[in-house]
């Protein structure tokens, strides 16, 4: 699998200039290569980034979360998602599945990491119990 150079390129400009709230990728199916899908802006929202997950197909994702701490600190964190829906084929699954620790190293800078088969499982109070 290969990794799109834009892929590295936003990612560093969401973690350095916070460019961006949160990037969503996919694998072409054609190429075997990891593109982006969606940059989400810096003003949108969890609720924003939720939506543009496909609801029966795996992707792979970070966000940028901001949060406060129990000591009141405001923190970020970055968060990566592999999503892979209960409803996704299971071709996809396996292939995200085998190429995501690959991916994930191209990423420098990951903080936490969440896998979800289901909106539930991506739901606010999840993450940020993750990050606190």
């Amino acid at each position: 699998m290969h990794v799109n150079n834009e892929c590295i390129m936003k990612f560093m400009e969401l973690k350095a200039k916070r460019n961006y709230r949160f990037i969503v990728y996919k694998i072409e199916d054609k190429t075997h290569q990891v593109v982006i899908e969606k940059l989400g802006q810096p003003n949108e929202s969890y609720v924003d980034f939720q939506k543009s997950l496909p609801t029966n197909e795996c992707r792979y994702a970070v966000y940028d979360l901001d949060f406060t701490t129990v000591e009141n600190c405001q923190k970020s964190k970055i968060f990566f998602f592999a999503w892979c829906p209960d409803s996704s084929r299971v071709r996809s699954k396996m292939i995200y599945a085998s190429s995501k620790e690959t991916f994930k190293r191209e990423l420098e800078g990951i903080q936490l990491e969440l896998q979800a088969t289901d909106f539930g499982e991506l739901s606010l109070d999840i993450v940020k119990s993750r990050a606190l």
